[in-house]
Order: C-alpha cells, then structure tokens, then sequence
C-alpha cells in the first residue's frame, strides 16, 4: 500500500499534469508560418535591377542575396524599415527603406524565404598579395585588438549558422567591405558584435579579409 507521503506527492503530480494539459488546450495548436514561394517570387521582380533576377547582384556594390538564410534576410528587411514616429531605421538606406515600407511581414518572410531557396554563385579572391592576411584575420582573429575569428560564427566556409550569424561566403568584397565600414562608422546599427569588431579594424584588414571571404565555398 501507499503510504501518506507517497500519495500526496502523486496527487500533486498529477494535479500539476492536470493543470499544464488545460492550460495548452487552452493555448491551442502553434501556429507555423509556412511561406508562399510563388508569392515570394513575385515580389523579387522589384528587387531584380539591383540585384539580379535570382538574387546575385552582377554589381559589386549590391549584395548577392540568393541562397542567404531566410531569418537573417527577414530581420535585414525589418532593420530597413523607419520607426514609429519616424524613427532611424537600424540601417540607414533610402532605396531599402522606401522598398521594405511598402512590405507587409507576410511580405518579408515569404520573399526572404523564396530567396534562400535560389543557389548562389560562387566568387573568388583577387588579391593575392593580402590573401595571407585575409585568411589570417577570417580563420584566426586578431589577437592583440581582441577580434575574434570570423569563421567561429559564420564558419569555417562561409556558410554561416542559420537563424543566428549570416552566409558570408561568395559574396561581393566590395559589399563586404562597405559593410565593416558601415558598422565603423554608425550607418549600420543592427549589430553591436559587429560595430564592436569593425571599430577595432584598420582600412588594411577590412580590404583584406573582404576579398578573401569571396572566395570562400
């Protein structure tokens, strides 16, 4: 037979299973987004002058955005968009942001996710005198400004950690580059891990480590 104690304690079990399964009926089933590529797609046509018909920018200056996560592509496009009251966007750009205002968040999450789906062409490093450099800075930090290793959250190939650190690999150096200036200089404000990294690094290291990550694959 049960003794008191032991009947106590079950009793409060189960009134606590009791209690966690009405609370969850009462919650109802979760909800998961499931994007509409079709949809996504058909909002990409506003975004192919700049960067290109499946998201890879034959301008340097433009980001290839095919194959990149769809959560970090999502939150870049809520970055973009003005405050309330008028309030700076986290990143400064009139074209982004006159385009991300007239977006719905059904909008950003079903044209981001059609973007993940496309394949990103590959790039390559053109500077072989600042490859060493480059490789140095991306694979091992700086130790003596306390930068740490870019591949320890975007990876060893670029390929960045989906939902937390952005696909680097392939991309323009030249947009790479912009950005650690970006970040330096307050345009950019949506990642204080960057502004911190990038107001540590001279001109020398940004070029460098820029046109070593477009050969990444």
């Amino acid at each position: 037979m049960l003794n008191k104690l032991t009947t106590l304690k079950l009793s409060s079990l189960f009134a606590t299973l009791m209690f966690s399964m009405s609370v969850a009926q009462a919650a109802g089933p979760v909800e998961v987004f499931k994007p509409d590529l079709a949809k996504g797609k058909e909002i990409m046509q506003q975004c192919v002058a700049c960067h290109g018909a499946d998201g890879n920018s034959s301008a340097s200056i433009y980001p290839k955005i095919a194959g990149q996560h769809a959560e970090y592509l999502y939150k870049q496009l809520v970055n973009f968009k003005p405050g309330k009251d008028g309030e700076k966007p986290l990143r400064d750009n009139a074209i982004m942001a006159g385009f991300a205002a007239a977006l719905s968040d059904e909008d950003m999450k079903n044209v981001s996710a059609y973007l993940a789906a496309q394949k990103q062409t590959l790039g390559s490093a053109k500077n072989k005198d600042t490859l060493a450099l480059g490789e140095k800075i991306y694979r091992g930090g700086i130790a003596d400004k306390k930068i740490p290793a870019c591949a320890g959250c975007h990876s060893p190939n670029g390929a960045g950690i989906p939902a937390q650190y952005p696909r680097l690999g392939g991309q323009h150096a030249e947009y790479t580059e912009s950005q650690l200036v970006a970040f330096r200089d307050g345009v950019r404000n949506n990642s204080e891990q960057m502004t911190v990294i990038a107001n540590k690094m001279s001109d020398k290291e940004m070029k460098a480590v820029s046109d070593y990550i477009a050969g990444l694959r």
